[in-house]
Order: structure tokens, then C-alpha cells, then sequence
């Protein structure tokens, strides 16, 4: 499992791009019934299956969309699709395979009476589960290997792609298999299945057997308990929902097999799976963060923040940004030594999560991470408490509350690749902050940036700003925040909108990509946690890298907001906060630094980034320029000074 993404290099002045899976919904083709009735067993149902339209002689014709992600734009490509296969299932012998010896296990093992349905994955999804622990009778190719025979994996754009989505065997193997080992005794207790990800054919399995062995030579079958015969168990209608099958009777191995017994006609015995398997010898492991490792749903979550907040009233705060197409509540846990104020000098950083709203791994690392503060802080902690008295910490642990309760409602292992991804309205929020890139690219390439167009607080374009813009609620209100907050360096657990906060804001943002697995298993937390905690600190404490000061008038010491900072050399100006206060994260070494601001006559200076820990102070005075003292004086009905008189007449007397 791959663990957070710490950028911590450079903070250059080139723009970010977002990260993103491409992927496609297929029309589901419901087939016929099995020539053997499969077992009565645990299986949730499928989303309902969609014909497809103008059938004609077991062929039709149809226009799919294709949605094609590549990089930040999303293109709709219309291609003709020849042939969509007839909803019949194709089916073999109902046999084993010859060179299996099926039996019953050679040694009695004490087996539980009863089925254990919260077995957790084994780990094909999250690829805890390697390449070489997958074995097959045959593959139709690389990209079709039983390395790809993984939950929720996704195939290229590609026809027959180098990596293709599903495990499937070649069309003449009419004794297919698919074999998992563990490596050491295991509990299997479920499988789930899924169809081949693919926008260019149709292909399942509709029903299959297991066996499991110890060497992966002697075999034995899954029994049906009303009839003692191998069970058969019903596998997919689609494509894309996952179907989950409990074992009549829980079975101890180290190797398993998946034998398809029929799939679809036309298609190919394609498939992608998940097992579900408890541990029978190995102790669960210790973690030493005493936290609530679960999924919460949004009551759970509010309960928790609440607390959480309890717990440490003087270090946090909870408020809300807005509230979901559906009305949930954006809420935001802020961690800071005054929280409610921005104090002078103390930079802002945020952590967002659950923009996809099945992507949980980052909403549960946020709340994690605010209990740990909490108590460490409690414990005095120094690291914690520095961190906390020197920076004002915000989390948005779920962006997308109506998409995440969607996913947490099919569950960890059955909410699919898309389901709960996005908001009630359909708006997948990764692509719904305005373009900016675009506007400033064409600027440049038309010689007008920073003349004419700045490089820096790009203003929203204005069909972003109609009143009938595809702007879902829940970005608008993160828009907000994002203009209300001087935040200095955030993260959002996944991408499109740190683009965004570059060039709206003075804001340095990152996208991670968490993990393989979308939705982990509870039982996976802690070590997820175990995993991130460390960069997940460590990325905050970058906050304070680089030059921090105030812009001040010098005349009457007050800070001057919006005044504009300047590093020579780089095309990405940031500006002063309210009190006059900014950060400039950068890497050390020597720079050249202007601080100019309306009215004002610029300052340049040279400030030195050292390797110390901290911000190197870099403080600015301004004077006013003589037109703006006049309009000042003007404007409060006083008298002309007589320098400044025989200063603007001879200013004039040069104009002249």
C-alpha cells in the first residue's frame, strides 16, 4: 500500500496538474438463467440491468459515450458500436478439473459452526496481495493476466490495452481458473466478483466454483449443505456491480481457486475478484495511537469532531463552510492555540478530504489525525504543541458528505469504482473549479502577463459566475473559504483543485493519492494511519519554510493589506493578508524580494532562506508616493504641505 505523497523538494512556480483514474460505466446485460441452479447463499443485489437498444438478429447498433479523462480536461468522444452481445450465458460441463483431485481435506481442522460474514479482504484491491501470488490456467494476454484479476481495477482507453481490466482466460481453455495463495493457513469465508472494465467489450462470469488446497495439489471443493454437491455460486449480471458470495462453510488453506462454470455468451471468461479471509494463527498487530479506527458515516463523523472538540476546547473549534446539494453540513475542525482569530504572523494551512465521496481513506486519516492532536497536545507533547501555537491547522474531512453516505451505504467492499464519486446533482467536484490554467497560458502567450493580466489571484472567469453556471454547492462553498482564509499550504486528498487554489489564491496546494484501495477495510485503518501519520505532520511543519514578515506604511506603522510580494526570478507573486502579514514558502538560498502595494512606492530587498528551522523574517516599510498623500489630504479637507505643493508643481513643470 502506497502511503501519503510528501512534497516536500521545491514549491515551484510552475502549476500543479491533478491526478486521475479514467474510467467508464457499461451498460449492464442481464443473461439467462444457469444451466445449474445456483446454492442459496449471502448475495447482495446487483443495480438493475439495462437492455441494450435495436436489437436485430442477436446484434444491434448503438452510440456510446466515451468518457475519456487525460490529465485535467474531459473529453466526450461519440463511437459507433457495432455489436453489443445477446443477453444468453454461454456454459460448459459442470465438471472439475481433470488434474485436481477433489476431496475432502486430508486433515480435520476445527472449523467454525458458524459463517463469519466480517472477514476482511485479503487484499487483491489495496495490492497487498503481489503480482506473483496470482496464478491462472491461462491468460488471453499480458494486460489480461491474473495480475489484473483485481476488485475494482481499471482498464486502459485502449482496446487490448498493456494493462486491461479483468483477468481472462484464453477462449479455447474450457476449464478456466483462478488461483489465489496466501502463503500461510488461512480462513476464507467470501468472494467477490466483478466483471471486465472495458468500454469496448462485454464480458462475465455468471456463475463459478471454489476449491482450496494446502500444496496446490490435493484440492477440495465448497460443499452446499442441503445437498453435499460442489456449490455453485451466482456471479455477475454486469460489468461493474460487485457481487458478494459467503462459503456455506467457512474453509481453512492456503491456496484458493475460482473455477467459472459459465459466462456470457460472446464474452469471455473474464473476471475481477476480491476474497474475503480471516486469519487463523497470526496475533492482530499492536498500534500505540489509542483512536476510533472505523468508518463514520456523517452522524458518526459530527459525534466525533464533537469530541473531539469537548476533549480540547481550548485548541478547537468547529464551524461549518456551507452545506451539500442535500444539505449536509461542510464542517471544518480548526486546531490552533486561539482558534477562531488569525493572529498576526501565524500561517493557515488546510487538509482536505472526500471530494470523491467514495474515496474514504482521507476522510478517516483527518479524523485520526484530530484525535491524535487532541491528545497529544494533552500530553504535552512538544512537537504537537509547537506545531499548534506556531500554525492554525483547518480540516474538511468530507468535501462531498451526499456521495460519501451513498458509498457507506453499499459498504467497503461492494461500493464499486464510481458509485458515491459524486455529489447528489451528478457534478464530479475534481473537475468543477473554474479553468484558470487555460486563461493565464494564453495571457503569457500573448505577452500580457504580469502587465496587463497578474500571475497571481487570477479573478474567476465570468461564466463561472452566472447564475445558471454548473457550479455545485459544495465547490462554491469551498470558493469561498479558500477567499475568506489566507491559507498559505494545503493539501486536498485528491485533485483539479489545487490548480485552482495556485492561481485564486496565495495558496500552495499538493493532491495524494492515498492508496490502490478507494474504500479499506475498517481493520485496515491502523496500519493506514501508521502509514501517513508521520508525513501527514511532517507536510504541516513545511508551512513554515521559507520568508514571513509584515508589510507596514511607515509613516503610521499599520499593515497594508493586499500589498503584492515579489521573488525575482519566479513568475508567482503571492499577496499580504489583512493585517498586513504574508509567507512566501521557498527553498533556501539567496533572494531578491519586492514588496509593492497601490499608493506605495515599491521595496526591493534581499532575503536569505537558511536551512534553520523556521521562517526567515523578511519585514517591509512603504512610503506613500506623493499623488496618494494629496488624495489622503483631499479627502480629509486639509491644507496642502508646501513640500508637497512645490513638489507637485514641479512634477508638473516635467510633464510640461
Amino acid at each position: 500500500m502506497w502511503g501519503l505523497l510528501l512534497v516536500l523538494a521545491t514549491f515551484a512556480p510552475a502549476v500543479g496538474q491533478g491526478l486521475g483514474a479514467p474510467g467508464a460505466s457499461l451498460l449492464g446485460l442481464k443473461p439467462l438463467a444457469s444451466t445449474e441452479a445456483p446454492i442459496s447463499t449471502s448475495v447482495l443485489p446487483s443495480r438493475p440491468a439495462q437492455q441494450p437498444a435495436g436489437k436485430n438478429n442477436g446484434t444491434s447498433q448503438q452510440h456510446v459515450r466515451i468518457r475519456i479523462i487525460k490529465k485535467k480536461k474531459v473529453i466526450l468522444k461519440k463511437r459507433k458500436k457495432l455489436t453489443s452481445p445477446r443477453p444468453l450465458v454461454t456454459s460448459r460441463p459442470l465438471v472439475t478439473s481433470r488434474p485436481l483431485v477433489t476431496s475432502s481435506p486430508a486433515k480435520t481442522l476445527n472449523l467454525p459452526k458458524e459463517q463469519e460474514p466480517d472477514c476482511p479482504p485479503l487484499g487483491l484491491e489495496s495490492l497487498r496481495v503481489s503480482d506473483n501470488q496470482l496464478e491462472a490456467s491461462s491468460s488471453q494476454s499480458f494486460g489480461l493476466g491474473p495480475h489484473r484479476g483485481r476488485l475494482n481495477i481499471q482498464s486502459g482507453l485502449e482496446d487490448g490495452d498493456l494493462y486491461d481490466g479483468a483477468w481472462c482466460a484464453e477462449q479455447q481453455d474450457v476449464e478456466p481458473w483462478l488461483q489465489v495463495d496466501a502463503r500461510r493457513p488461512i480462513r476464507f469465508s467470501g468472494i467477490i466478483t466483478q466483471g471486465r472494465n472495458s468500454i469496448w467489450r462485454y464480458d462475465w462470469v455468471t456463475s463459478y466454483k471454489v476449491q482450496f488446497s494446502n500444496d496446490s495439489r490435493t484440492w477440495w471443493g465448497s460443499r452446499n449443505r442441503s445437498s453435499g454437491m460442489d456449490a455453485v455460486f451466482p456471479a455477475n449480471s454486469d460489468a461493474e456491480t460487485p457481487v458478494l458470495n459467503l462459503l456455506p462453510e467457512p474453509q481453512v488453506a492456503r491456496f484458493i481457486r475460482l473455477l467459472p462454470q459459465t459466462w456470457l455468451q460472446g464474452g469471455a471468461s473474464c473476471l475481477r475478484a476480491e476474497i474475503l479471509a480471516c486469519s487463523v494463527s497470526d496475533p492482530e498487530p499492536a498500534f500505540s495511537d489509542p483512536l476510533d479506527f472505523r468508518h463514520h458515516n456523517y452522524k458518526a463523523m459530527r459525534k466525533l469532531m464533537k469530541q473531539v472538540n469537548e476533549q480540547c476546547p481550548n485548541i478547537t473549534r468547529i464551524y461549518s463552510i456551507g452545506r451539500s446539494y442535500q444539505g449536509l453540513k461542510l464542517y471544518v475542525m480548526e486546531m490552533s492555540d486561539h482558534p477562531g482569530e488569525h493572529e498576526l504572523g501565524e500561517p493557515e494551512v488546510r487538509y482536505v478530504a472526500g471530494m470523491h465521496g467514495n474515496e474514504a481513506l482521507g476522510r478517516e486519516l483527518l479524523l485520526l489525525l484530530m484525535q491524535f492532536l487532541c491528545r497529544e497536545f494533552l500530553r504535552g507533547d512538544p512537537r504537537v504543541t509547537r506545531l499548534l501555537t506556531e500554525t492554525r491547522i483547518h480540516l474538511l474531512p468530507s468535501m462531498n458528505p451526499d456521495g460519501y453516505e451513498t458509498a457507506f451505504r453499499r459498504g467497503s467492499e461492494l461500493v464499486g469504482w464510481a458509485e458515491g464519486r459524486w455529489t447528489q446533482q451528478s457534478i464530479d467536484l475534481n473537475h468543477n473549479f473554474a479553468d484558470l490554467n487555460t486563461l493565464l497560458w494564453e495571457a503569457e502567450d500573448d505577452g500580457l502577463v504580469p502587465d496587463t493580466v497578474p500571475n497571481h489571484h487570477l479573478p474567476l472567469p465570468t461564466y463561472y459566475t452566472l447564475p445558471n453556471a454548473t457550479v455545485a454547492p459544495e465547490t462554491r462553498a469551498v470558493i469561498d473559504w479558500m477567499e475568506r482564509i489566507p491559507f498559505v499550504l494545503s493539501a486536498n486528498f485528491h485533485g483539479g483543485m489545487n490548480d485552482f487554489s495556485y492561481l485564486h489564491t496565495n495558496c500552495f496546494e499538493i493532491t495524494v493519492e492515498l492508496s490502490c484501495d478507494k474504500f479499506p477495510h475498517e481493520n485496515e485503518l491502523p496500519q493506514e494511519w501508521e502509514n501517513n501519520k508521520e508525513a501527514l505532520l511532517t507536510y504541516l511543519e513545511q508551512v513554515r519554510m521559507g520568508i514571513a514578515g509584515v508589510v507596514r506604511d511607515k509613516d503610521t506603522e499599520l499593515g497594508i493589506a493586499d500589498a503584492v510580494i515579489a521573488v525575482d526570478g519566479i513568475n508567482h507573486d503571492v499577496t499580504t493578508a489583512r493585517s498586513g502579514d504574508y509567507w512566501r514558502l521557498l527553498t533556501p538560498g539567496d533572494y531578491m524580494v519586492t514588496a509593492s502595494a497601490e499608493g506605495y512606492h515599491s521595496v526591493t530587498r534581499s532575503c536569505r532562506v537558511t536551512f534553520e528551522e523556521g521562517p526567515v523574517p523578511c519585514n517591509f516599510h512603504l512610503t506613500k508616493t506623493p499623488k496618494q498623500r494629496l488624495r489622503e489630504l483631499l479627502a480629509a479637507g486639509a491644507k496642502v504641505p508646501p513640500d508637497l505643493r512645490r513638489r507637485l508643481e514641479r512634477l508638473r513643470g516635467q510633464k510640461d
